[in-house]
């Protein structure tokens, strides 16, 4: 059975584009996953603009399932730029956890609202949407994926994921900080998967403010402790996501040197990648 993973952003908090990034890009994050016949979007941020752009131009209907793994913009941005929701023959379920007393729905339809957004969701969208709400516990069986969630240690919550199918499994694990009383359920819900997509956002001097800022609590985690998730949870691919918006190409490059010392298959993530499970 197929099993793909593709990259169409792979930043942290803004978009980045430029020369200085062209090598990784510089779109927030939007990962899709093909299982079998499913398609799968983790997150919609800028990324998922060129997505839809490839969706529309296969020239056929789309059914897919989004996941969003929280509502900080740079995983929402790209929502209302995403060409086949405004498309009629199209069907959509999203997904995503509930919080401060709103319901998913409310939650998306309310970055798209005066004077933030000139168009309301409910005003555009035409595709065929289901939203539906998530606790942290919970199991889906999307065709012949099973996707399994768990709460992360971020400002605000967020939601991790396991993607099992046909065997193999994929965890996207955006957004995340180490060092909390959450980091061993996480290396179990992650144990012995094929592939760990991991924030690694800083050093260990960027996050310690060693240089510049400390950034303790902001909610992101080092390359360092990437490798140390996976290593503790046996994965056998660590793949390095959510870039820092100000580390160019050639930082980028000599972090994933430093990162291949411990984890010799470790992976960046950049723009346009395919991974072949």
């Amino acid at each position: 059975m197929p099993f793909e993973v593709r990259f169409w952003g792979v930043r942290g908090s803004i978009p980045s584009p430029g020369p200085r990034t062209k090598r990784y890009g510089g779109n927030t994050p939007c990962v899709e996953l093909r299982c079998g016949d499913e398609l799968l979007i983790f997150d919609m941020g800028s990324g998922v603009r060129a997505l839809g752009d490839a969706l529309l131009a296969a020239a056929k209907p789309v059914r897919a399932s989004i996941f969003i793994s929280h509502y900080h913009y740079d995983h929402l941005q790209g929502l209302p730029f995403f060409g086949p929701i405004f498309v009629p023959t199209n069907a959509f379920t999203l997904h995503g956890s509930p919080r401060n007393g709103q319901t998913l729905k409310q939650i998306l339809g309310g970055q798209m609202v005066q004077p933030y957004h000139p168009v309301t969701a409910e005003g555009v969208f035409r595709a065929q949407l289901t939203y539906r709400d998530l606790s942290a516990t919970e199991t889906l069986e999307v065709g012949p994926a099973k996707v399994s969630m768990l709460e992360l240690n971020h400002p605000g919550g967020n939601l991790g994921y396991r993607v099992d199918c046909g065997g193999r499994s994929v965890v996207y694990a955006t957004d995340v900080e180490h060092g909390s009383a959450l980091d061993s359920g996480f290396f179990e819900f992650a144990r012995g998967a094929d592939l760990l997509i991991y924030d690694s956002m800083y050093t260990e001097d960027e996050y310690h403010g060693r240089c510049g800022p400390a950034r303790t609590g902001w909610g992101h985690s080092t390359w360092q402790a990437a490798v140390h998730a996976a290593d503790a949870a046996e994965v056998k691919t660590l793949v390095l996501f959510h870039h820092d918006p100000s580390r160019d190409d050639a930082g980028m490059d000599k972090l994933l040197r430093q990162v291949r010392k411990h984890r010799p298959e470790a992976i960046a993530a950049k723009e346009s990648m395919v991974i072949k499970l």
